[in-house]
């Protein structure tokens, strides 16, 4: 049988470099390893469909705050303005749900500013158009304005960062985290076209991509490299083996079904989704790496 063709677009992460340098080979699959920013879980669900997990994050460590704000607890963020580059990415959405879930931080009692959290000459807008509701209240910042420097002045008074810490932190001494804490969440998924899907429906079901990932420690831009002991600790705890799962495994069930609720509830999506409608049919297996 003719090996499938296919091109994979997704960051070079250290869970990715035996299929990115060609060190695994997918059974049945001539793969041509491309390196882009994969799709954030957020616009997924929001424009839904395999079903591996590429990126995951401590989103809590990402949150900070003005310390003239005063603000040591999240429900001391109500009325007050937030930074965040887009609104309806995967990360915010988790932000604002736990905080609502655990602080009771309404999703909708803050005064969100969007833009580039650094200077650039590139302006950050949605990548998909929102459709919410006028309790929500979203305010582009202007042009030229960062908001790293706007957290620092004080015209911001929080900020919801991606990835890595803003310019100012550690650097300002009025800029520090609201939580010093890491969890671990869904971040990125690797889609599969339906078109694709159809037509070798058996490839979609293949988990040859996933098993060839290995574990997540060594990798120079792995998000969890200065982390990864403390992160073992914390998956792996009373015996189980939590480390790295893919599928649909019971606690990756909980987690995308708690993100598909915080979707739906911040408006985002129209439909509360259900888990199986995401993936592609008979793709349900469930594997550790």
């Amino acid at each position: 049988m003719a090996s499938l063709h296919l091109t994979l677009a997704c960051w070079d992460y250290d869970r990715m470099k035996t299929l990115e340098d060609g060190r695994v080979e997918p059974e049945g699959i001539q793969l041509n390893f491309r390196i882009r920013h994969e799709l954030s879980l957020s616009s997924y669900v929001l424009n839904p469909h395999e079903y591996v997990f590429p990126s995951r994050f401590f989103r809590h460590q990402s949150i900070y705050v003005n310390t003239k704000a005063g603000i040591t607890h999240p429900l001391q963020l109500a009325g007050r303005p937030v930074g965040t580059p887009e609104f309806q990415m995967t990360a915010p959405v988790w932000r604002r749900g736990i905080l609502e879930d655990e602080y009771g931080l309404k999703y909708d009692a803050l005064h969100y500013f969007t833009g580039n959290i650094e200077h650039s000459d590139t302006e950050c807008k949605e990548k998909i158009p929102l459709d919410l509701g006028e309790s929500v209240k979203i305010q582009a910042i202007l042009k030229g304005k960062c908001l790293a420097q706007m957290l620092a002045d004080g015209e911001i008074m929080a900020l919801e960062s991606r990835d890595t810490a803003p310019s100012t932190f550690g650097k300002h001494p009025d800029v520090r985290r609201l939580f010093p804490t890491r969890w671990k969440l869904k971040r990125h998924v690797i889609v599969v076209k339906r078109s694709l899907v159809k037509q070798h429906p058996r490839d979609a079901r293949s988990r040859s991509l996933t098993k060839a990932m290995p574990t997540p420690l060594t990798h120079k831009r792995g998000a969890l490299r200065s982390a990864s002991k403390e992160t073992q600790a914390a998956m792996c705890r009373d015996g189980e083996d939590k480390w790295w799962q893919d599928g649909l495994t019971r606690q990756n069930r909980r987690t995308l079904e708690k993100f598909l609720e915080y979707s739906f509830n911040q408006e985002l999506s129209k439909k509360k989704w259900q888990v199986e409608e995401l993936f592609a049919p008979g793709a349900s297996g469930e594997f550790v790496v």
